[in-house]
C-alpha cells in the first residue's frame, strides 16, 4: 500500500495525516487483506467493470473513517459496488477487518488524497453516487481555504458522476452547513434534491457514522443534503 502517489500536487490540502496507533490486528489486515480489497493510486483511469468483475452502479465514499458505515452500506446493497477513499491507515485496517467479517466482495479501497483520485483516477461519468460524510470542517476562518468543498472540487465531482448521479453530504458544524448552502446556491452544476437538519434521528439514506456520534455527544445538530447532478 503506497501512501503518496505522483499525481497533481496542491499547495493546500483538506486533511492532515493523523499518526494514530495501528493495532496488531489492523496491521495484519493491512498485510493480508490489502491485496484483496486495496487499489493502489495511479494516474491510470480505473475501469469499474474490470475492478469488480461486473457492471453495477458505483458509489464512491470520501473519508470513510473506520469504515463501519461504508461496510454496512456495501453489505446491505450487494447489487452495488463501492469505492472508499481514506488516508488514515488505522481506519483502513479497521475497515479491512470489517469487510472480511461481513464477507463482502463489492468494496475496494484507495489510500490517497481524494482530490487526486477524483481528478485523475476515477473515470468521468462512472459514479452513480458520491458520499462525503462529516469532512473536516476547518472551523477557524483562516483555515477555510483547507475545506475540501470548494468550486474546484464541485467541478471534479460533477465530472465523475453519471447523468442524474447524486452527491450526498453531511456535517455537524453549523458554520460549515451555512458555507455549504452558500456554495451550492451559487453553483449551476447541482440541484438540491433534499436537505435535512436533525438531531441524529433522521439521517438521509445513510447509516450513522463515528464522527456523527461524536458530534452529537458535543451537542451539535446534524445537516444532510442530497444534490443531483445537472447536465
Amino acid at each position: 500500500m503506497t501512501q503518496d502517489g505522483q499525481g497533481f500536487k496542491r499547495t493546500v490540502r483538506s486533511f492532515v495525516r493523523r499518526t494514530g496507533r495501528i493495532t496488531e490486528s489492523q496491521q495484519r489486515a493491512l498485510d493480508e487483506l490489502w491485496p484483496l480489497w486495496g487499489v493502489e493510486y495511479s494516474d491510470a483511469t480505473l475501469d469499474p467493470e474490470q475492478l469488480f468483475g461486473r457492471s453495477a452502479p458505483l458509489t464512491v465514499e470520501i473519508g470513510f473513517g473506520n469504515g463501519d458505515s461504508l461496510v454496512q452500506l456495501a453489505a446491505e446493497h450487494p447489487e452495488h459496488d463501492f469505492l472508499g477513499i481514506e488516508v488514515h491507515v488505522p481506519g483502513i485496517g479497521h475497515c479491512l477487518i470489517a469487510a472480511r467479517q461481513a464477507g463482502i466482495d463489492n468494496l475496494r479501497i484507495i489510500s490517497h488524497d481524494a482530490v487526486d483520485v477524483l481528478s485523475r483516477q476515477v473515470a468521468p461519468g462512472s459514479v452513480s453516487r458520491l458520499n462525503l460524510y462529516f469532512p473536516d470542517p476547518w472551523p477557524k476562518k483562516r483555515h477555510h481555504k483547507r475545506r475540501i468543498l470548494n468550486v474546484e472540487f464541485l467541478n471534479a465531482v460533477h465530472t465523475c458522476l453519471k447523468a442524474g448521479g447524486t452527491f450526498h453530504i453531511a456535517t455537524d458544524w453549523q458554520n460549515y452547513a451555512e458555507y455549504i448552502d452558500e456554495l451550492f446556491a451559487e453553483s449551476e452544476l447541482f440541484r438540491l434534491d433534499e436537505r435535512r437538519e436533525h438531531d441524529g434521528d433522521e439521517p438521509l439514506d445513510r447509516a450513522a457514522t463515528k464522527f456523527e456520534k461524536r458530534g452529537l455527544r458535543r451537542g451539535h445538530r446534524i445537516w444532510d443534503w442530497r444534490f443531483e447532478k445537472i447536465g
